[in-house]
């Protein structure tokens, strides 16, 4: 006899899975979220107080670390990485995160593999002050090799329309800071898994330590700044793939340069690694990684503010961003 589960697809299982992360999901439910899981869509009152509200949304996913984390067995904070990477992009805009959904497709369901990462995203959720409303979980063995699965996500912001931020009113003479990375973040994984293959033994544990680091979390650094300087933050950048100098120019006007030194960036040590083994440049290095800074903010007065590295002063001039 055929049946759906013989041909790949095993609703008991996904219906066992849903049972392990109702309560997961739960805990990040404000008093926005109307009902709960099961529906087929999910409710969020937007907060009152809001003038001129603007929905903004994002949508990313965490690259090629899924496959290290699928790997290396750490399931349960890939879902941070999921989370950070929309909404650390999101937070760029001055929007404040409302509420998050996943998209999990794989070759096999697992209900504690499941479960496992819900468990991050629901943690990442908490680190960003948002609800976890809902999501999807697909079964296609068909489509993904055994032991295979991938991730995607979605969130969605609010923020007032005068106060949108998005650098159009950069101009010479403000200034630049960084927030430091919490390591590798989840750009950059298919040119660091490549190096990874050269290692062995205690080399290889300490990198796969090291590249395993969830991304942080920017929300309540941003909120924290917006809130101390209301009106004075003129761009935000979020580093992620393309690198520093490429993501910070998708925030620029056209007739603003920077000069950044290199000397400024946070020294990680896994950068050191990755560049030593893999025999790589500077200038692909500083391409593909964050480098040690995973966010940017540009203010037309200085900031004092102790998690904020200085990085210079915009200059007129065609738009551009020089790492030296």
């Amino acid at each position: 006899m055929t049946t759906y589960r013989n041909s790949g697809v095993d609703i008991d299982a996904g219906n066992h899975a849903v049972s392990l992360i109702k309560d997961l999901v739960a805990r990040t439910h404000s008093a926005h979220v109307l009902g709960g899981l099961g529906h087929f869509a999910s409710f969020f009152e937007l907060p009152e107080g809001y003038k001129k509200p603007v929905l903004v949304s994002c949508t990313d996913g965490v690259g090629t670390k899924i496959k290290l984390a699928i790997a290396h067995n750490f399931l349960d904070t890939i879902g941070i990485d999921l989370v950070a990477m929309c909404v650390n992009d999101l937070i760029c805009t001055g929007a404040k995160p409302l509420f998050f959904l996943d998209y999990i497709a794989c070759h096999k369901l697992i209900p504690t593999q499941m479960e496992a990462l819900l468990k991050g995203m629901t943690d990442g959720c908490l680190q960003a002050q948002c609800s976890l409303v809902g999501g999807e979980m697909a079964e296609m063995n068909d489509v993904y090799k055994e032991d295979e699965l991938d991730l995607a996500g979605f969130s969605v912001g609010v923020v007032e329309k005068e106060a949108i931020i998005d650098g159009r009113h950069v101009s010479a003479g403000h200034y630049v800071y960084g927030i430091a990375a919490s390591g590798v973040h989840s750009n950059g994984y298919s040119l660091a898994r490549k190096i990874l293959d050269k290692t062995t033994g205690d080399t290889h544990a300490k990198l796969v330590s090291e590249l395993r680091v969830p991304t942080r979390i920017y929300v309540r650094d941003i909120a924290h700044i917006l809130d101390q300087y209301p009106g004075h933050i003129t761009s935000i950048a979020h580093i992620t793939g393309g690198g520093f100098a490429e993501n910070l120019m998708r925030v620029l006007p056209d007739n603003v340069c920077i000069t950044i030194p290199m000397s400024a960036f946070p020294q990680l040590a896994v950068y050191s690694t990755l560049q030593a083994i893999g025999q790589v440049s500077d200038d692909e290095m500083r391409r593909v990684f964050n480098m040690g800074m995973g966010m940017v903010v540009i203010a037309d007065i200085p900031l004092e503010l102790p998690d904020l590295i200085f990085l210079g002063r915009t200059v007129a001039g065609p738009k551009q961003v020089i790492l030296q």
